[in-house]
């Protein structure tokens, strides 16, 4: 994995050179800078207003008493696009864009879902949900009988 991440780090930024060079060729170098400010304008307006819209879904999903797996997910996703949108190049702002289509986050989500793991731990101690359980069992008492004992320390030499 690590190798991978640093391949990524070299990769990309070459990538997004050579697509800068190209796109210059084609549109003009003023063009290309232009695009590239106005990318990272529009996903930052993006940004806050699916993302003020994501709280909502949280504050309601919070309110109806269920987890907002969904809405938090969407939320990661949206910051991670803009990011992404205010990183200069084309490359980078194509994957955020797509970020913020909401049927691409809910594949991601769903696939996200199928490999993932979850342990769920309860900590409710209140009286009211607590319930007696009978254990039935054998046992074997393995505790140790050559246990050598501890010097006491309590006892200091002057």
């Amino acid at each position: 994995m690590p190798l991978l991440i640093l391949f990524g780090f070299i990769t990309l930024p070459l990538l997004e050179i050579g697509v800068f060079i190209w796109i210059g060729d084609e549109i003009g170098i003023l063009a290309t800078v232009a695009t590239t400010v106005l990318t990272a304008i529009l996903g930052t307006a993006l940004v806050r207003a699916q993302g003020l819209a994501t709280l909502s879904k949280v504050n309601d999903s919070l309110n109806r008493g269920e987890m907002p797996v969904r809405a938090v997910f969407d939320g990661a996703c949206l910051l991670v696009a803009g990011a992404l949108l205010l990183a200069p190049g084309f490359i980078t702002d194509a994957i955020g864009l797509i970020l913020f289509i909401p049927f691409v986050r809910a594949i991601l989500l769903a696939l996200l879902i199928s490999k993932a793991v979850v342990t769920v731990h309860s900590s409710n101690t209140s009286t009211s949900s607590r319930q007696n359980y009978d254990v039935e069992g054998d046992f074997q008492d393995i505790t140790p009988t050559d246990v050598p004992e501890l010097p006491d320390n309590s006892k200091k030499e002057s």
